[in-house]
C-alpha cells in the first residue's frame, strides 16, 4: 500500500527560472526623467525577511505614459525605458529597482498620482500580492482616486514611500509587510 504525497506550498523557484540579471535596471543613459532608486525589504507577519521572494514593477514614463497599446499617448512614451523590472530579494528580505519617477498618470475617476505597481511573488503564496508604491513629497496624493479608497490613514501610509536623506540617487525606501498588524495595503483586480 502506497502513502498519499504530501502536499506543498508554493516553492521558491523564482530564481532559478524567472530572475535575470538587469532586470531590475529599467533606465539606460538615454532615458528621460529623473532616476530614483527603490529599495526596500518584504517581510512576513513576524516581521522576519522573506529571503525568497519576487517582485515585479509596472510604471508609467516621467510623462505619465504607459508603454501598452491600453494607453492611448503609447506612440508619445519614452523608448529608452522599459516600464517593467522584476527582483528577488536577498537573504535579508532586501530588493531594490533602479528607475525614474513616473508622472502622474490620467484616469477614469481624474489623475492618479505618480505610483508604481508592485505585484509579490512569494513561497506559500498561491495568488500573488498587488500593491503600489506612492511617493511621500506628492501633493497629488491628496486627489488620488486609489488613495482615496483606502479610507482610514494608517492603513493608507502603507502605500507611501520614505525618502531616504543623504543618497547620491534620490531613494525611496517602501518596505512590504505581507500580513500581520502592519499589512501593507494590498488590492484584488480579479472582479
Amino acid at each position: 500500500m502506497s502513502n498519499q504525497t504530501p502536499s506543498q506550498t508554493v516553492g521558491p523557484f523564482f530564481h532559478v527560472g524567472l530572475i535575470h540579471a538587469g532586470q531590475e535596471i529599467l533606465v539606460n543613459e538615454h532615458t528621460r526623467g529623473q532616476r530614483i532608486l527603490v529599495r526596500g525589504r518584504v517581510l512576513d507577519g513576524a516581521g522576519a525577511p522573506v529571503p525568497d521572494a519576487m517582485l515585479e514593477i509596472w510604471q508609467a514614463d516621467a510623462g505619465g505614459i504607459y508603454n501598452h497599446p491600453a494607453d492611448p499617448r503609447r506612440a508619445q512614451a519614452d523608448p529608452d525605458f522599459s516600464s517593467f523590472g522584476r527582483a528577488a530579494t536577498d537573504p535579508n528580505g532586501e530588493y531594490q529597482f533602479k528607475t525614474v519617477k513616473p508622472g502622474t498618470v490620467p484616469g477614469d475617476d481624474g489623475q492618479q498620482a505618480p505610483h508604481i505597481n508592485l505585484r509579490v511573488f512569494a513561497r506559500g503564496m498561491l495568488i500573488h500580492a498587488i500593491t503600489r508604491l506612492y511617493f511621500p513629497d506628492e501633493t497629488a496624493n491628496d486627489t488620488d482616486p486609489v488613495l482615496a479608497a483606502v479610507p482610514d490613514p494608517g492603513r493608507r501610509s502603507t502605500l507611501l514611500a520614505s525618502a531616504v536623506p543623504g543618497e547620491d540617487l534620490p531613494t525611496y525606501q517602501f518596505d512590504i509587510v505581507l500580513q500581520g498588524e502592519k499589512e501593507t495595503v494590498f488590492f484584488d483586480f480579479s472582479e
